[in-house]
């Protein structure tokens, strides 16, 4: 599978846009497309998804590993990749989109916005791609796809304005029916609120695919023998899924289908904990659905079962949910599953945004004693943990729960705001835990 990387020259230049005007390119030119992201997003990739009939694989270098990221690229399906970048091309600390790049042998299609410049465009574009040089990248910026640019002599005063070894492929127009709502957290998801399928089609026609298709490239394949166990052990896991626990990459669903029998319910909608023998809560918006959580019957049956000595993993949303209370920027307080001794508010602006790295202080869940996790942390909320309360890591790199404490513990229940990826082995870890 060939692929490209959409990157950015800033965050906010429309990369999401490109991208899934890219993907509808594609798919109209007949071709197979497969998203991807880079960075540890949850919200960019709904809307691929919604837009390629795929899931969206998350490539990201600190999370995964060069390997491991290599392994997620080849678990996609389709003839041709698409990876959105992260904020700028050379932006991020742990994983850029330049370091995603790198690591997979990649080129890349500078998205640079076009409303307000024409030659100057070529500059910017000439700038990154000399940059990678100056400071020793292997980063190729193989042209530019101009964002918010008119036709006519707008988009001829860009293309005119590149030079030979810098291809044109194409410009996605200027239209108010491709802005997407923005939230806390980011923009609202694609499920919730998809671009028009008229307005996607109309950009797409700009959009030069067959330049694009003999740009692509093939990454190199992973090391055989670093694929992971995918042992089935007919363990039963319960995973929450809905508005409330919507953060979760395809990844870990896919390596816990491959290793335990998956059960889904949706604690917003009523449904009850399913029988099993562990518990997967994904982050998401739970304080969205505060009310409904509260009234939930799921919410209940965790806390009876999770005292009886119940296996339950929350991320970040299901930390939130597994506390004794939640309580909005309204005010508005709502009591929670009761599982782990901490009381969670929502705050006006975010509280932590960054790669993580956690050291096992003592066996749990997800890892052994001295056992490291890499992981990304993305919250509004903060916790008020009980003075007693028990922490499963230190924090190396990062915010925890409690500043460099994460994972509040309780029974045989583990909340962080560290989410993990598959690769990371956490997963694996809870599964033989059980």
């Amino acid at each position: 599978m060939k692929g490209v990387v959409l990157g950015g020259t800033s965050s906010g230049v429309g990369k999401t846009v490109a991208t899934l005007a890219v993907l509808r390119a594609l798919a109209e030119a007949g071709r197979d497309p497969q998203p991807a992201k880079a960075g540890p997003d949850f919200i960019d990739p709904s809307h691929h998804e919604r837009v390629a009939g795929r899931p969206s694989r998350t490539l990201d270098c600190w999370l995964e590993g060069r390997e491991g990221l290599r392994r997620n690229y080849y678990r996609g399906d389709g003839d041709v990749c698409v990876v959105e970048g992260v904020m700028g091309l050379y932006d991020g600390d742990g994983s850029s989109t330049a370091m995603v790049a790198e690591a997979l042998d990649l080129p890349v299609v500078l998205v640079v916005d076009a409303a307000a410049g024409m030659e100057s465009v070529a500059a910017t574009a000439l700038g990154f791609r000399e940059y990678a040089e100056r400071v020793g990248r292997d980063v190729e910026v193989a042209g530019v796809l101009a964002q918010r640019a008119h036709g006519g002599r707008h988009a001829e005063g860009v293309r005119e304005a590149l030079p030979d070894d810098l291809a044109y492929f194409g410009r996605i127009g200027p239209d108010p029916a491709l802005e997407v709502p923005e939230r806390h957290l980011g923009l609202e998801r694609g499920d919730e609120r998809p671009l028009s399928d008229e307005a996607l089609s109309a950009a797409a026609e700009h959009v030069r695919v067959e330049r694009l298709l003999a740009t692509a490239r093939e990454p190199p394949r992973p090391d055989p023998d670093s694929r992971p166990s995918e042992r089935a052990t007919g363990e039963r896991i319960a995973i929450a899924r809905d508005g409330a626990f919507s953060f979760r990459y395809p990844a870990t669903v896919e390596r816990l289908r491959a290793r335990a029998d998956v059960r889904t319910f949706s604690p917003v909608a009523g449904d009850d904990l399913p029988d099993c023998d562990g518990v997967y809560l994904p982050g998401g918006y739970p304080e969205l659905y505060a009310q409904d959580l509260a009234t939930s019957p799921a919410l209940a049956t965790l806390r009876e079962r999770a005292s009886e000595g119940l296996p339950v993993f929350g991320e970040c949303g299901g930390l939130m949910a597994l506390a004794e209370s939640l309580t909005t920027t309204d005010g508005d307080s709502y009591e929670m599953a009761g599982v782990l001794p901490a009381d969670v508010e929502m705050r006006e602006r975010y509280q932590a945004l960054d790669h993580v790295e956690l050291r096992a202080r003592e066996r749990t869940l997800t890892a052994s004693a001295g056992d490291r996790l890499r992981g990304h942390e993305f919250h509004y909320s903060a916790a008020d943990p009980a003075t007693d309360a028990r922490f499963a890591f230190d924090v190396e790199r990062g915010e925890g729960i409690d500043g460099d404490r994460d994972g509040l513990t309780e029974y045989r229940t583990l909340g962080t705001y560290c989410h993990v990826h598959a690769e990371s082995g956490a997963f694996d870890t809870f599964i033989d835990h059980l």
